[in-house]
């Protein structure tokens, strides 16, 4: 399923993921996942929430800078080669992984995780069985503006 993400650029000091944290929760913005990549002097807070059309405005509105990106977001089976599998789909098509991170489990059987593709109305197609993983068969299509 295709889903919004929410990525806000921070300082890399003491106290920041603190004082984004702090914004949502007095908006009573509800985090489904949180990644966090790095660099000496900035941060990128990527995040799925439950709204996220508000959370971009609010952070906006509280002086952040914020991106909102569609992302992939499966559930693969829980155990050794479960990702794996869903990943060698993609890759067999020719699609690559820019990143990939886990979030909260639904069942003991199940992880989920959000990937950042480079085809991503191709890879969730692969995903959902409705075109092989042929790397010649190179469909496009709109990317669905909804939450998950």
């Amino acid at each position: 399923m295709i889903i919004r993400q929410i990525s806000v650029f921070v300082e890399n000091r003491p106290g920041t993921l603190a004082e984004v944290l702090d914004v949502l929760k007095d908006h009573d913005v509800n985090l489904r996942a949180l990644s966090v990549a790095d660099t000496s002097d900035f941060g990128i807070l990527r995040m799925i929430v439950n709204d996220p059309e508000k959370v971009e405005r609010i952070l906006r509105g509280a002086g952040y800078a914020v991106k909102s990106t569609p992302v992939l977001t499966l559930t693969v089976a829980d155990n050794p080669g479960g990702l794996l599998e869903e990943l060698l789909k993609m890759s067999s098509a020719g699609i690559n992984v820019e990143y990939v991170y886990a979030f909260a489990a639904t069942s003991a059987n199940e992880a989920r995780v959000v990937i950042k593709v480079d085809n991503l109305e191709r890879a969730e197609r692969i995903i959902n069985g409705d075109i092989a993983s042929d790397p010649a068969n190179k469909e496009k299509g709109e990317v669905p503006g909804f939450y998950w």
